[in-house]
């Protein structure tokens, strides 16, 4: 590496070590991860009879006033992948299933008055004249382009969503109702944390300082809420053809976004007791949120439980004076309570040696995963998975980490039950009431290695261990399943036409 280099490294607090250890990674390729079996009901996931979601949801409502909540978002990046198909419109005209049920159903989007106001200001005429005149490739200008709404370079977040019969809402907006009823602490105090991409923050920090006193009167809640941008220092270099360090065309190094699991240092950053995390595009209008409500509640409530337990018994452990009575008690709640792998030689070990085997594995940050059954989504599901040390445990895995040239492993992979729709209630304080260093427990071999190419060269370009893959690896993990309709993702804009958007 040259001075320049090195000073390119420093802006961006990256050291030269980090830079060596992504390189051998690039070169090393993916280190796919070794599935043992798919977490099943009654092998990895559990399955909440009514009863049961009644008493969590109970169990979270009397124990909530004594902790604090925080609903974290990941809400980076642009939209453009949402409009993918209509961009593709414009560039060739040609009309595709996908535009056909667009421009049918044209009427039924919450962005439907701004789209046709933009249209009339552009164009001199509304949407339906315009679609007469055969003019549909106008009309997905004025919804994606800087002249018209803008919708192709805007967050998910600040996009009109949901049509009510006198009002519409921004994805943004649905999560505000969301923290009120669900993640706000005693003193009524909602708390949340958006991740944002530096060039949308401004306009996201307006947006919301504009809708949020609305919701506080209308919730009774006052909100807490803050953001952060993925750091530079969490990007990653890449690799040429040679193997050297891919350089832009002045020469210097290429640094490229690590992906979303960059965001495990502003959740650490974050430090918070209790964390709801959920994507930006997966909410439903508040008529249909009920359901989410009751689950997010059972989640937090069964966390709150296993927690305090496993704090209990951290105490003992701590403590020392522990019975073989007590070992043999907290090994069976560690097994079949917070389902962790505990290995046949662990039994002949020595007292103390037990105590502190015990202790490593329950003193860790905790996690409720809510899986739906999986029906063609495509994405990570819930897997028992060997690391290099041998130790099994439960994590949810995504199709890339994945050796589909092994039968084996394919085989483990296909008879998944369970897709993960991220819907995580998380435990980020230990016994102590001390935050955990969540770096700590990060799997840095989880990484994956893809294809890319720039300015016509190719290059091989690092992804980091993902936020709920590989940097939540060494967490205590538990899957619940939650029901299908709690899941309900907008990855394209046609997916607003889908019943639970409407």
């Amino acid at each position: 590496m040259n001075k320049e280099d090195l000073l390119q490294l420093k802006e961006r607090n990256v050291t030269e070590e980090q830079v060596n250890q992504q390189v051998a990674q690039l070169k090393r390729g993916t280190a796919y991860v070794k599935l043992v079996r798919p977490a099943t009901i009654g092998d990895g996931i559990i399955r909440m009879t009514d009863d049961q979601v009644k008493q969590m949801t109970e169990a979270f409502e009397e124990d909530r006033e004594y902790y604090q909540f925080t609903k974290f978002v990941p809400a980076s990046g642009a939209a453009s992948r949402m409009f993918k198909d209509l961009f593709s419109f414009i560039e060739n005209g040609e009309d595709t299933k996908f535009t056909e049920i667009f421009f049918a159903h044209i009427h039924s989007f919450a962005f439907y008055d701004d789209l046709n106001q933009a249209a009339e200001k552009l164009y001199g005429m509304n949407i339906d004249a315009m679609l007469k005149d055969g003019r549909k490739v106008d009309v997905v200008k004025a919804l994606l382009l800087d002249k018209g709404l803008g919708y192709g370079k805007l967050p998910k977040a600040l996009l009109k969503f949901h049509h009510y019969e006198h009002f519409n809402r921004l994805a943004l907006e649905e999560h505000l109702v969301e923290a009120a009823r669900y993640a706000a602490s005693k003193d009524g105090v909602a708390r949340l944390h958006f991740t944002v991409s530096p060039e949308h923050e401004a306009m996201f920090k307006a947006t919301v300082d504009q809708l949020k006193d609305g919701y506080e009167k209308q919730y009774g809640v006052r909100y807490d809420i803050g953001y952060s941008c993925q750091k530079p220092s969490t990007d990653t270099v890449a690799i040429d053809a040679e193997g050297n360090l891919f350089r832009e065309k002045d020469g210097k190094l290429l640094f490229r976004p690590g992906g979303h699991g960059a965001l495990i240092e502003n959740l650490n950053d974050l430090a918070r007791e209790i964390v709801f995390i959920k994507n930006i595009d997966n909410i439903v209008p508040e008529t249909r949120m009920e359901t989410t409500f009751t689950y997010k509640k059972a989640l937090a409530g069964m966390l709150l439980r296993l927690q305090q337990m496993t704090f209990e018994y951290l105490e003992m452990l701590d403590e020392g004076d522990v019975s073989d009575e007590d070992l043999t008690e907290i090994m069976q709640f560690a097994k079949e309570q917070l389902h962790i792998d505990i290995p046949a030689f662990v039994n002949a070990y020595e007292p103390m040696e037990k105590i502190d085997f015990l202790y490593d594995r329950l003193n860790r940050p905790m996690r409720i995963c809510g899986m739906v059954k999986n029906e063609g989504e495509p994405g990570g599901g819930p897997f028992w998975v060997k690391n290099n040390n041998d130790e099994v445990s439960l994590q949810i895995i995504e199709s890339s980490q994945i050796n589909h040239g092994k039968d084996d492993q394919e085989a483990i992979f296909k008879g998944s039950t369970h897709f993960n729709p991220v819907d995580l209630v998380c435990g980020c304080w230990n016994y102590k009431g001390e935050a955990f260093n969540l770096l700590d427990y990060v799997d840095p071999n989880t990484g994956f290695v893809s294809s890319k190419s720039k300015d016509g060269r190719e290059l091989k370009a690092l992804e980091l261990p993902g936020l709920w893959n590989g940097a939540m690896a060494d967490w205590i993990t538990l899957f619940v399943e939650v029901p299908i309709e709690t899941f309900n993702p907008v990855k394209t804009v046609n997916d607003l036409l889908k019943p639970m958007h409407n």
